[in-house]
């Protein structure tokens, strides 16, 4: 017989996997920056942000604070491990001022991790106080992080087209959020289940505009080749903070979805 606790488990351990696809997901982009030996307009927020949220969800997954959440703390772990990667990968190939503010940012996000810890390790004894902390503050940082899919979803329907908005990455999205969703159910966890289900509906939105635009990108598409310019690569994010010329806009990472 098939028990909750075993379909809290298969269903994390697919979250895992999808998870794991997204934190892997620029690796291309950080091969490119490798063989140029140069960050040029590529934005490190993201990957930033990413590695906030792994570190808060990894706190909030430890038995000391979140028991039986060992998915969580896998998944963050490791998306730790790779976001750090892609950090330090920006603060070796960006000019010295840049190297600055990366090591400032860095360091605060470390300093706020240890206060937050011993706060609530040696203030807070009780072990669903803890989760409701750390719980809060992973949900404050997730909602945070949705400015990036809202910058891109607005460019979209800015210029009714799709190309900055890789339907894979919008897909996997879509998947991770349902996943999480699902496994924050066994039992419920409002923690989870909030940003994950707010995550999972951004990423119908994005889904709803990729098809609602995917003809006019191809006329696009097609207007422009026919006067000889050539087609954006479509396995880039962006974050639209340049809205005066969507071709010229920084690249960004995958800040997931709750987790």
């Amino acid at each position: 017989m098939v028990t909750i606790d075993t379909v809290r488990t298969v269903v994390g351990i697919i979250g895992n996997i999808i998870s794991g696809c997204l934190f892997l997901s620029p690796v291309p982009t950080f091969v490119e920056i490798w063989k140029k030996g140069s960050v040029e307009q590529y934005s490190a927020v993201p990957y930033m942000a990413t590695l906030m949220n792994c570190m808060v969800w990894t706190l909030y997954g430890l038995p000391m604070v979140h028991p039986h959440s060992f998915l969580v703390v896998s998944i963050n772990g490791g998306g730790c491990v790779i976001e750090m990667i892609y950090v330090t990968l920006f603060f070796l190939y960006s000019h010295r001022t840049r190297r600055l503010t990366l090591f400032l940012c860095l360091f605060s996000q470390l300093i706020f991790l240890t206060l937050l810890s011993i706060l609530i390790f040696t203030s807070i004894h009780d072990v669903n106080k803890r989760s409701a902390v750390v719980g809060t503050i992973c949900v404050i940082f997730n909602v945070a992080t949705y400015a990036s899919p809202l910058s891109v979803m607005k460019l979209v329907m800015k210029t009714k087209s799709i190309e900055y908005m890789p339907f894979s990455l919008s897909l996997a999205s879509f998947g991770n959020g349902v996943a999480w969703t699902t496994y924050s159910l066994f039992p419920f966890d409002p923690f989870m289940a909030i940003p994950n289900g707010i995550g999972t509906t951004f990423s119908v939105a994005q889904l709803i505009l990729y098809a609602t635009y995917y003809k006019s990108t191809k006329r696009q598409i097609t207007a422009r080749n026919a006067k000889g310019v050539g087609e954006v690569n479509l396995s880039e994010v962006v974050v639209g903070n340049n809205d005066q010329d969507p071709h010229n806009i920084n690249k960004i990472g995958v800040v997931l979805n709750g987790l």
